[in-house]
């Protein structure tokens, strides 16, 4: 594979990734809002959804950070392996980020959990 190609492609899948995820968390939040005026419109009693505790939201963060930077780590090493080019095993180090604060979010979960459970 020609080693410009191999660029271009971590560039595309490290930019283009986020901002899929900022749009479809955009559209996302706004089709709920859109549902919910339609509901209070024709005078329906929406529930108020309960707001998710700071031990929740790391430990969601964390999941989705650790099993995001494992997807990566394994999407090169399969690269890799199929055009039998071991170099291209380098690039699954962009795996190692989002891995590691993965895992740092797992780390504030255990400590805010160890917290309240102290109170």
């Amino acid at each position: 594979m020609d080693e410009s190609a191999i660029g271009l492609v971590a560039v595309v899948l490290t930019c283009g990734l986020p901002l899929a995820a900022l749009y479809t968390y955009y559209r996302v939040r706004k089709l709920r809002s859109e549902e919910r005026l339609a509901a209070l419109a024709r005078g329906a009693e929406l529930p108020i959804e309960p707001e998710l505790s700071q031990f929740a939201r790391s430990r969601r963060a964390g999941i989705l950070l650790v099993s995001g930077g494992l997807g990566i780590m394994l999407m090169f090493a399969m690269i890799a392996r199929v055009v039998d080019e071991p170099r291209t095993l380098v690039a699954a180090a962009f795996g190692i980020l989002p891995l590691a604060v993965g895992i740092g979010y797992f780390l504030d979960a255990a400590l805010i959990h160890k917290d309240l459970k102290a109170t």
